[in-house]
């Protein structure tokens, strides 16, 4: 029953999730802040909050009947029948608690007693991260049955994970940080795209609304270019106005790889052959924000 979970957990998505973390990390860095206790829970904080996502996404696409026969991409755990929806939303509730408790630790070691209106912001700010994780697919208004999952994606791995880990160390915002920010919201937003790329036929006879749904396949393809030369430019410009050194370059190494990618999602016909191409860009992404923060602790300590 373990390895059950563990698959529905869908541990291939982690790393992805915690980039922003990292990279928001590597920022504060930079500034002389870390803690590790920070460090630590808000690693194990996004963790959750991805855990959730992806058993809620399991339970509302399965329930919905989005995953089917039809579906291109691996089996997920209500589709295969290896999990009940019950077993599922139990899950999800245990899921919730657990995370929502480690959070709390996070913004009270990050904030203590004093600072009473960031502890309630940051409060606030996990409430509405659980929500969007849930209402992504379960539910008659699930938002990424209405072409709105990018944003979210973007607005939720992007800037409140860059921007808010950040904020947990130093307690304050700079305009130069939103430029990672955006670069992490790119790049994720871009793994989405590609899976509604390849599930794009499925989603359209079941009703699942998405970006390439909406636009078409070349379309979502240009979108995925932007994506993905966006993320470098944000990335680029961030460096060249805050850099003191050279080798503040050496994070970009990671975009190396997506030049390939790029050009296969581009010569690519078959929805399925883009299926490996989502590991591709998530790990690239997690070796950006690896190399960021690296960088960062060689640099500052």
């Amino acid at each position: 029953m373990l390895k059950i979970w563990i698959q529905a957990a869908r541990l291939r998505t982690l790393p992805l999730s915690v980039s922003g973390i990292l990279t928001g990390t590597a920022l504060a860095v930079k500034e002389g802040s870390f803690d590790t206790q920070i460090f630590v829970l808000a690693l194990l904080t996004t963790l959750g909050f991805q855990i959730l996502s992806n058993f809620a996404n399991d339970y509302g696409d399965g329930i919905k009947g989005t995953d089917n026969s039809d579906r291109v991409g691996p089996q997920r755990a209500l589709q295969s029948g290896l999990l009940s929806p019950q077993q599922l939303k139990k899950g999800m509730f245990i899921t919730t608690a657990i995370t929502l408790v480690i959070a709390l630790v996070l913004i009270y070691t990050a904030f203590g007693k004093e600072k009473y209106g960031y502890f309630i912001l940051f409060f606030l700010l996990g409430i509405a991260s659980i929500i969007a994780a849930v209402k992504y697919t379960v539910g008659n208004s699930a938002y990424g049955y209405r072409a709105l999952g990018d944003l979210f994606v973007f607005l939720f791995f992007g800037l409140l994970a860059v921007l808010g880990s950040y904020f947990l160390y130093t307690k304050q915002l700079t305009f130069l940080a939103i430029l990672p920010a955006i670069t992490i919201g790119f790049l994720s937003a871009a793994v989405l795209n590609l899976n509604n790329m390849r599930d794009r036929e499925s989603d359209q006879k079941s009703g699942k609304i998405t970006l390439p749904v909406m636009m078409g396949m070349e379309k979502a393809k240009n979108y995925h270019y932007f994506l993905i030369f966006g993320a470098y430019a944000t990335a680029f410009v961030y460096i060249y106005f805050s850099k003191t050194v050279w080798y503040e370059y050496v994070p970009l190494i990671a975009f190396l790889p997506l030049l390939k990618h790029v050009k296969t999602v581009m010569h690519t016909k078959n929805p399925a052959a883009l299926d490996p191409e989502l590991k591709k860009v998530a790990l690239c992404t997690f070796f950006f924000s690896i190399l960021f923060l690296t960088i960062s602790f060689f640099q500052y300590f």
